[in-house]
């Protein structure tokens, strides 16, 4: 390993169907292995050195960032899928489709990726908000176990529990799953070549296959992040124990769908402190995310190697000091 000082980047990125996107502070590219062997690149600007100066403030960037990475995200995903399986895709148009695109024209792709992301936030904020908060009120309400579920701790820590199987039980599902171990491929990709930038080498495949695949800047670590934040902050919320049963759990739900904005910003900060600090202590705070990232990702081979380099390439700046973390 090299043991130049680390120069810790805030380029970062999301593997996507056969390729990796990489944001950097001016640019972000989004490179595919074609099934006839070749790399794209899509390289766009994304202005996030030019934003004003109130989104850059802490606990408000995270949640403008979570945002913007789910819209981004997206829309290199979409952009990714293009190239699996066109001529198939092009025999099984529907009369659905040609519809859509008839009336919306070259506007369909931001519809559908505006959708798709509605929809994401809609499906997690169910899995991961909803149904904890409403298997948590079902407990309570089991005859004689008043004593041990009558406390605001016991709702928190119950729900966080409940949140965190879900999850972990998505994530091992998910996981072996033959298209999304691809993914995964490529997730690992992506996190070797940040962490061979980072080590101040030349971004070859030789160079990238000697780092771990393993990042704390990871959004696996972020999710967990949330989870662990959630719990917290969800303690020192009301119970609402004086209400109607379905009323109390309805305002259960509503806090806490107020308070995500809080958590996901905080989340970020907690992250954005992993990713650049040595210490020890927070060290120890990333090792759970790092442990998790065994499920998220997996060895790559050299060709998806390559694909990660092409992306990050056009991501880094001329004067290194625009993309510190």
């Amino acid at each position: 390993m090299n043991n130049k000082e680390q120069h810790m980047t805030s380029i970062g990125g999301q593997a996507v169907m056969e390729g990796v996107m990489m944001r950097g502070p001016y640019k972000t590219a989004v490179s595919v292995r074609k099934p006839d062997g070749e790399i794209e690149t899509k390289l766009d600007d994304n202005g996030v050195k030019t934003r004003a100066k109130f989104f850059g403030l802490p606990i408000v960037r995270g949640c403008v960032n979570f945002i913007d990475s789910l819209v981004i995200g997206m829309k290199a995903l979409m952009w990714s899928a293009e190239f699996i399986d066109l001529e198939e895709e092009e025999e099984s148009e529907s009369k659905f489709d040609k519809w859509l695109e008839d009336k919306l024209g070259d506007k369909i792709k931001d519809v559908v990726i505006y959708a798709a992301v509605f929809f994401a936030v809609i499906m997690s904020v169910g899995l991961f908000m909803v149904l904890p908060t409403l298997l948590t009120s079902l407990v309570e309400m089991i005859p004689g176990i008043g004593a041990f579920t009558s406390t605001q701790a016991f709702t928190s820590v119950f729900e966080g529990i409940v949140r965190m199987l879900i999850f972990l039980g998505y994530m091992a599902l998910v996981s072996n799953m033959k298209e999304i171990k691809r993914v995964y491929e490529y997730h690992g990709a992506e996190h070797k070549t940040i962490a061979c930038y980072e080590a101040g080498e030349e971004l070859t495949p030789e160079n990238v296959k000697k780092y771990p695949r393993f990042h704390p800047r990871c959004g696996t670590s972020f999710l967990l992040f949330v989870m662990i934040i959630s719990i917290i902050l969800f303690a020192f919320l009301p119970r609402f124990d004086g209400m109607v049963k379905i009323l109390s759990v309805l305002c259960r739900i509503g806090t806490r769908l107020l308070l995500l904005p809080v958590v996901a910003g905080l989340s970020y900060e907690v992250i954005k402190l992993a990713g650049r600090s040595k210490n020890k202590c927070v060290g120890i705070l990333s090792k759970p995310g790092l442990w998790l990232q065994h499920l998220t990702t997996r060895e790559p081979d050299e060709s998806q190697i390559e694909v990660a380099i092409a992306s990050m390439q056009p991501c880094i700046p001329e004067n290194r000091e625009d993309d510190k973390w």
